[in-house]
């Protein structure tokens, strides 16, 4: 009799655990930072899977933690129903180190607004940003050199952002 409720019991813990990872709509597939060169910027980029069904009318907001201090840079963007995949870029970002987590904190929406998960994770970079120039290389549809970096008398001026804290 003992072993029949024991095994009932598990039966029902195993159950509730399914019910639990059916409410997730999304995991966590990658994060990175992004620093492009060409046009001097950096982001966060986070991608998400789908795992559930997503609701119809729903959004996704994204909090990322700002390296230069102050507020956080936050998004939304509409989630559709069909979606195996959500990547979520940041506005430009400055005064990112290496080696040091980012938060990240992410909320699927139903179509009212209402939380129906949250997602908080950090991006840690492993190179500093003082490696990208301040300003970008090229400037214009043709992708002509920055006459604010690479200047007339063959010289070029690739310095970083400054002004980040510490």
């Amino acid at each position: 009799m003992r072993r029949l409720i024991s095994c009932g019991l598990a039966v029902l813990l195993l159950a509730a655990c399914q019910r639990e990872a059916e409410q997730q709509l999304a995991e966590l597939s990658g994060r990175i930072f992004v620093f492009n060169y060409r046009v001097a910027t950096a982001n966060y980029l986070v991608t998400l899977r789908r795992i559930g069904t997503l609701p119809e009318g729903g959004s996704v907001e994204a909090e990322f933690e700002n390296p230069r201090g102050g507020n956080p840079l936050t998004i939304r963007e509409k989630l559709f129903p069909m979606m195996e995949k959500i990547s979520l870029a940041s506005p430009p970002i400055e005064c990112v180190r290496q080696d040091r987590p980012y938060a990240v904190k992410i909320r699927l929406l139903d179509s009212d607004g209402t939380p129906l998960q949250t997602i908080e994770t950090t991006v840690t970079s492993n190179v500093d940003q003082s490696i990208l120039p301040a300003k970008p290389l090229v400037v214009g549809p043709g992708y002509d050199p920055n006459p604010e970096v690479f200047k007339p008398d063959g010289s070029a001026d690739y310095s970083p952002v400054a002004d980040c804290p510490a």
